[in-house]
């Protein structure tokens, strides 16, 4: 399956942290970044004057904002015998209005020439997102980080990488998009149940195995799914506007409204029943017992239950033999609804595909007996720290197995 790669949309990136003179505050309207003598490796030594830049901001918790500005980039010692000294300016808007000292701070050249400054506050899930899809690693206290494409590793623009782009509202061009049409030529324009299109995704990946695999299999079959669902939702979309947005005559802008909404919202609830969808898938190959969106306590329903409904409401039924699987796309703080899912199971589980999880949050779940799973190709994302203890879908596999092995039966006598 071919993937772009990040390199077709940047050339490179810097980061650093923001220091007081470099925000907007009572104290300081320089409206410049320092110590960027390492954007010479990306900018070269000609002065950039006045280049088009998008600012983002981006948030845990308190969603995002995008503003248009520029960036100039000039040596202000040009023609002097000294030692050649480049500044970075920026132009204020209300982006750089919220940035706060110690933020991390991205500067991205594009391929085009312009700019992507990002800006995200200090320790969040977000931060390590944004240095993992850049190839960056978490700058110095008083230094930069730097990362150019050319010269190191490119990122595959898998589903992780795809999902922080949809963040910053980048949606790269599809390689593979004339095969992906044929496969959705027979729906038209209607959309058909995720579970159709969970099964015409397994279906067109014949190669991957979800049992010698299946960390690999999960991720492919959900990036397939994804990469199918955007080309048809692309058709879907054009044709609506093609149509245009009128009501009697007038410009219907609560009717964009609605179906702009209704486009995010298809696409946040089709991800998470295609998640789980391609779990079941591998559950089923591994032979696993299991129910899916079983009812526990006070009408709960954990995504999947180990080894199923009967067990569970079984008092005599060790519950250190019960296992559960809550499953979500990405995790934001929604992950302590796991928590009250099974009462009878202490240690509980949740796979998500949502990259870099802050520390904060990983520290919070270990505390509360909540087990990450998170396919290896993305345990990169996550800071060395928390690697070791996150746990891989095919270890889950191997411990759903072990505790369902059937215990009750004697031992023979060459197993005493």
């Amino acid at each position: 399956m071919r993937r772009g790669m990040l390199s077709n949309l940047f050339v490179g990136a810097v980061a650093k942290r923001l220091t007081l003179v470099e925000t907007i505050t009572a104290r300081s309207n320089q409206h410049e970044f320092q110590g960027i003598q390492p954007l010479r490796q990306l900018l070269g030594d000609d002065d950039r004057k006045g280049v088009d830049a998008e600012f983002i901001w981006l948030s845990d918790d308190q969603g995002s904002l995008t503003e248009s500005g520029f960036l100039s980039w000039s040596n202000v010692r040009k023609g002097k015998p000294r030692s050649p000294e480049y500044h970075l300016y920026y132009s204020g808007n209300p982006v750089t209005e919220r940035m706060e000292t110690g933020d991390l701070l991205i500067v991205a050249l594009k391929q085009d020439g312009t700019f992507l400054v990002v800006v995200v506050p200090a320790n969040a899930t977000t931060e390590n997102q944004i240095l993992w899809l850049f190839g960056l690693e978490p700058p110095p206290e008083k230094g930069v980080s730097i990362h150019r494409f050319d010269t190191g590793k490119d990122i595959e623009l898998g589903f992780a990488a795809r999902y922080i782009l949809d963040e910053l509202a980048i949606e790269p061009e599809e390689p593979e998009a004339a095969h992906l049409d044929g496969l959705i030529e027979p729906f038209g324009l209607v959309f058909p149940s995720t579970r159709v299109f969970s099964d015409l995704a397994r279906k067109s990946l014949p190669e991957v195995d979800a049992v010698d695999d299946p960390d690999r299999a999960l991720v492919d079959w959900l990036d397939r799914e994804e990469q199918l669902f955007r080309r048809l939702e692309h058709r879907v979309v054009a044709e609506r506007i093609t149509n245009g947005f009128q009501d009697q005559g007038a410009v219907d802008v609560d009717g964009f409204l609605s179906f702009s909404l209704s486009v995010q919202n298809r696409r946040k609830a089709r991800a998470g029943q295609a998640l789980e969808n391609h779990l079941e898938a591998v559950f089923l190959a591994h032979g696993l017992k299991f129910a899916r969106g079983a009812l526990t306590e006070n009408r709960n329903k954990p995504d999947f239950l180990f080894p199923g409904v009967a067990e569970y409401a079984d008092p005599t039924y060790p519950s250190a033999r019960l296992m559960m699987l809550g499953a979500k796309s990405t995790l934001k703080d929604r992950w302590r609804q796991v928590l009250s899912e099974a009462v009878r199971i202490g240690e509980k589980h949740l796979l998500t595909l949502e990259p870099g999880t802050s520390e904060n949050q990983t520290d919070e779940m270990r505390a509360k007996s909540l087990q990450l799973v998170i396919p290896r190709a993305l345990h990169d994302s996550f800071r060395p720290g928390q690697r070791d203890w996150l746990m891989d879908l095919a270890a889950f596999l191997r411990l759903a197995h072990e505790r369902q092995a059937d215990r009750s039966k004697p031992r023979q006598p060459s197993e005493v």
